[in-house]
């Protein structure tokens, strides 16, 4: 009996054994998918702290006033079935830059700071993801940003140089590419640092790009015209994009040359899209939360248009939302507010300290504007108001132990005599400036960085009446999020470095 059941049971292992040997009827539809569509956002300058404090503005300005605070996830990133976290550390920092890390993501690749698409030792080329994508499987590929298109983060899908201030060079790079759509901001040193070179613009036609500067002309835009190289019609600080939140009624922003590259590169054999909200970066260089918020936003529209599309193609669709490195130490909390916020309070900035530099600022040192003048400028563009009598701020001392009850005076846009003569000396180093100072002595340069004194208080003391702060005026060593929806999606969960953002697309696609 027993060696009858011994027999039975050797059969029916073998039996297993043979079913698991043989492949089922339709076994390569569980073969892994190659996604024939691929977005990748970066949000330069953007980490963790950027995206929350983001999404917690959206919800404060739709509080209900029930006094129960709740926070919706608004953003359409937010939403991605797959987060995971990758560090930034490069050959020269841990507080890195755009290029080394642009060049980590596209390469799987560390470098020295300031390097796109090189070792360290300046020798060897790093072939990029893009590049890849179009020379192994015939993709089409399109970069956008909202900065200049021959800037780091961009530079590093197309371009190999040892200095990301080769901007010249760099866009020689760009237009050898021969990638086929561009849209963004303008191109820096477009007939080089000395001006003596053929304009990259007429080089670009030359090698059959169509060159666009005009909304109309990118209206009417489509695949048939071939490579395009798409320029913002109105361009604004350095020739990049506006600020999302300076845009006209009727101008594009990111999103809209998000849904013109869909229309033009979308085929059958497939493509890869490369995305920068590179203005997040410099709003957090200048310490403007309100900019750094209102782009925020900008992009994640954008990627709403990869989201339309990826509902469209859900089984042929790898969208990736990150960000290079995180930028000016932004904080939610801030000490002058104790355990409080007024987010909502950074809805009164209506313009960007960029806007209000060029649009302000100018003719006031040019007329000599008094400060009565100013000030009155400052309430109608930022909703911060001179004190009226003896206005002085106190706080509880601190304790582990005890949490303060909220103060609504904190959040108050009048502003206390000690916030009202930093501003008042604020302005008076402004105008005593010429714009040529290369230099700034240590207190000075930890009051205004290397911006005007007089706007960055401004927005130091807005962001902090708000409950948030920063830390720095350049980057630091957060690790940045990445979230991920569509095929191959389930590939960045974890934590893990910015290289293996790179190195699991790779392995997506199967580029070598």
């Amino acid at each position: 009996m027993y060696m009858k059941a011994k027999k039975i049971s050797a059969l029916l292992l073998a039996a297993a054994m043979t079913a698991c040997a043989v492949p089922a009827q339709g076994a390569a539809a569980d073969e892994p998918k190659v996604p024939k569509y691929i977005f990748l956002f970066i949000g330069d300058g953007m980490s963790y702290p950027q995206v929350q404090t983001t999404n917690y503005y959206l919800n404060a300005i739709e509080d209900d006033g029930d006094d129960i605070l709740t926070s919706e996830s608004k953003l359409n990133m937010m939403k991605f079935p797959v987060a995971g976290s990758a560090q930034t550390y490069d050959s020269t920092s841990f507080c890195p830059d755009s290029a080394s890390t642009a060049t980590s993501i596209s390469t799987g690749h560390k470098t020295y700071s300031g390097t796109i698409n090189m070792d360290e030792k300046m020798e060897t080329s790093y072939e990029t993801i893009a590049e890849k994508l179009k020379k192994q499987l015939g993709y089409k590929v399109g970069i956008l940003s909202s900065v200049n298109l021959n800037h780091a983060t961009p530079a590093a899908f197309y371009a190999h140089q040892a200095s990301r201030n080769n901007y010249y060079e760099i866009g020689q790079e760009l237009i050898a590419s021969n990638f086929d759509y561009f849209a963004g901001g303008g191109l820096k040193k477009t007939t080089g640092s000395e001006g003596d070179q053929t304009d990259l613009y007429e080089l670009a036609q030359e090698a059959g790009y169509k060159v666009i500067k005009t909304k109309a002309e990118a209206e009417n835009l489509t695949a048939e015209d071939g490579k395009a190289i798409v320029i913002d019609e109105t361009l604004a600080d350095d020739d990049a994009m506006s600020y999302d939140m300076d845009l006209e009624d009727g101008e594009w922003g990111l999103s809209d040359y998000v849904k013109k590259g869909i229309e033009v590169l979308d085929n059958d054999t497939g493509f890869f899209m490369m995305v920068e909200g590179g203005k997040i970066d410099w709003a957090c260089h200048a310490n403007d939360a309100a900019a750094t918020i209102t782009d925020t936003v900008a992009m994640d529209e954008a990627v709403g248009k990869a989201v339309d599309f990826y509902n469209e193609h859900p089984d042929e669709t790898l969208i990736l939302v990150t960000g290079d490195h995180e930028t000016g130490g932004l904080t939610i909390g801030f000490a002058g507010t104790d355990y409080d916020t007024f987010l909502a309070n950074i809805s009164n900035q209506k313009i960007s300290y960029a806007k209000f530099d060029s649009d302000y600022v100018a003719a006031y040192k040019e007329n000599k504007t008094d400060f009565d003048t100013v000030m009155a400028d400052i309430t109608e563009l930022f909703g911060l108001q001179a004190p009226t009598g003896t206005t002085e701020s106190s706080n509880q001392a601190d304790s582990k132990d005890v949490h303060p009850e909220g103060e609504e005076d904190k959040g108050s846009l009048v502003m206390t005599d000690y916030e009202y003569q930093k501003l008042q000396n604020a302005y008076e180093e402004t105008m005593s400036r010429t714009g040529e100072e290369e230099e700034f002595g240590q207190e000075e340069y930890l009051m205004y960085g290397s911006y005007e004194p007089l706007t960055v208080t401004i927005t130091h003391i807005l962001n902090n009446k708000s409950g948030i702060n920063f830390a720095s005026y350049a980057h630091t060593g957060l690790p940045v999020e990445v979230f991920a929806m569509g095929v191959g999606q389930e590939q960045f969960e974890g934590y893990y470095d910015n290289t293996d953002i790179f190195n699991k697309v790779a392995a997506i696609t199967g580029v070598k």
